[in-house]
């Protein structure tokens, strides 16, 4: 696509419409919010990937929160996920602040870009194969618009499976398909993935996920992306 670029590419994300039961879940959130949320207004679309569009380093989710991104309309933001990963994206300085609450806070990244596999909010956190495939060519097309890529972290086993596949549409070779793990590493053509426990709560909260374990995965993938 010699025309494509990151700001077409997010705006049809963003109108995308393929998936009628990830349209009714994520619609449906906005319409009966928790008390906390309540009077807000939800942005309850697909949300396209953001950050440094000059990023080395690229991070890959599962997918919106139904009251985290899918309510302020960036991915990792305003719930207990992004909290986790905001603050250890400023401790290891890809951003420039340590909260990310709105899409309209402040926050700037520097040298990574964050996406996700599936870009709607899923009932359960659980896309449906159908609904992962029909997303799957959005990181497709960010791998392609992002040149200076060259390190890949998914969080969690769905993404990191979701990256593989990704590579694999791009044409990338892969040899074998590498296990996940935290700390777990592959090369793929030019690039470098290291896997991450996703900063869940339940990945948290049980200390599965400390923030020293966050902070080392991000301080390998500076390294490893030659940044220091």
């Amino acid at each position: 696509m010699a025309t494509d670029s990151i700001v077409r590419l997010s705006a049809e994300v963003a109108a995308c419409r393929r998936c009628p039961r990830l349209v009714e879940w994520r619609e449906e959130a906005a319409a009966h919010p928790p008390a906390r949320f309540k009077g807000q207004s939800y942005w309850a679309r697909p949300l396209p990937g953001w950050g440094d569009p000059r990023a080395r380093v690229l991070l890959v989710g599962l997918a919106p929160a139904a009251h985290g991104g899918n309510r302020t309309g960036r991915l990792f933001t305003g719930d207990r996920s992004g909290d986790f990963l905001c603050a250890s994206l400023h401790r290891t300085g890809f951003v420039n602040q340590p909260t990310s609450t709105d899409a309209a806070d402040g926050l700037a990244a520097r040298d990574v870009y964050i996406a996700a596999v599936v870009r709607c909010a899923p009932p359960d956190n659980k896309p449906m194969p159908d609904e992962r495939a029909n997303c799957l060519p959005f990181l497709v097309r960010e791998l392609r618009l992002l040149p200076e890529l060259r390190v890949i972290v998914p969080l969690g086993a769905y993404a990191w499976d979701g990256a593989m596949a990704a590579l694999r549409a791009l044409g990338v070779a892969l040899p074998h398909k590498p296990a996940f793990g935290h700390g777990a590493e592959a090369t793929a053509g030019l690039y470098r993935i290291l896997g991450s426990y996703h900063p869940s709560q339940q990945n948290t909260f049980t200390g599965r996920l400390t923030p020293e374990m966050l902070d080392a995965a991000m301080t390998r993938a500076r390294l490893t992306a030659g940044l220091d």
